[in-house]
């Protein structure tokens, strides 16, 4: 089964280029390293000359002093995915692996605050160094874009757009403090399944958007194979539309698709379906 997306042309003129990223240290489960399979299974069914596949480190790595769990192999990837997409005239996915290899892809496309991101998925990845209790990269994603600690990992505050970061699909009930400091917008299901042009309309006349797709957003009917699946999630046709509203009214410059962990390698082929349906919606051309 083969996605038909080698012609399909990124909105800023460069073709698709999918960049594989099979990372798992940032993940708090226990069945991280499913996520490598997952990210296999994947990159199985899209096209080969559009891939690009990063070396992650087999080992777990160390903390370094940073209060991030497997700080060091978290580095070593996040300097291979900057290098596979930078200076290159093509439209990134991110094919994950954990939510942090998103971190790396808004690092290497934000410009000077002019980048907003519109992240689907069901947590709110908002914790710090400081406020975590697993040390879980994947926790503090979102924080780390918008520069709410220093590290090598975060970004410098204000590479993205003030205001711009949209946090849509969200079912875990976030700190409310975290939301007040992060001044991230937020959309919860309910609101993104009855109006897929919620998170379009929240991005407002900003135009570079990078997408992060933790696929935990959907609802576990329609997608199994997540770590930690959460109910009540929005349904694969209203994610579809709500990348869509996205591409008709911004420049999408980069996407992230993540948290694919299959309980065996076998299981995969069950989600596969729908997984490619959310790849078809960040890649088929647009009127």
């Amino acid at each position: 089964m083969f996605l038909a997306v080698p012609d399909a042309r990124g909105q800023n003129g460069g073709m698709t280029r999918f960049i594989v990223v099979p990372q798992w240290q940032g993940s708090p489960s226990s069945r991280a390293m499913t996520l490598i399979d997952g990210a296999d299974a994947i990159a199985g069914d899209l096209p080969r000359a559009s891939c690009s596949h990063v070396d992650v480190p087999l080992e777990a790595g160390d903390e370094i002093g940073t209060g991030i769990h497997r700080a060091s192999s978290l580095i070593h990837t996040r300097r291979e995915t900057i290098e596979h997409i930078t200076g290159r005239d093509e439209t990134p996915i991110v094919i994950g692996g954990d939510a942090g290899v998103s971190v790396w892809a808004i690092d290497a496309l934000a410009g000077a605050g002019d980048l907003a991101v519109a992240w689907f998925g069901a947590g709110a990845p908002l914790e710090t160094p400081e406020s975590s209790e697993t040390g879980a990269f994947e926790r503090m994603a979102l924080s780390a874009v918008l520069g709410r600690f220093e590290s090598e990992l975060a970004l410098a505050r204000d590479r993205v757009a003030p205001g711009g970061v949209v946090l849509a699909g969200v079912r875990d009930d976030p700190d409310p403090a975290a939301v007040a400091a992060s001044g991230v917008s937020l959309i919860d299901s309910d609101a993104l399944d009855g109006r897929p042009e919620a998170v379009a309309d929240a991005i407002g006349e900003r135009t570079r958007v990078f997408v992060h797709i933790s696929l935990d957003v959907l609802d576990p009917a329609e997608l199994a194979g997540v770590a930690m699946p959460a109910p009540f999630g929005v349904s694969p046709q209203r994610l579809g539309e709500s990348i869509a509203a996205l591409r008709t009214r911004h420049d999408v410059v980069g996407a992230s698709i993540t948290g694919f962990a299959p309980p065996r390698p076998a299981a995969a082929v069950d989600d596969l379906g729908t997984i490619l349906r959310v790849v078809s919606a960040l890649t088929k051309k647009t009127a």
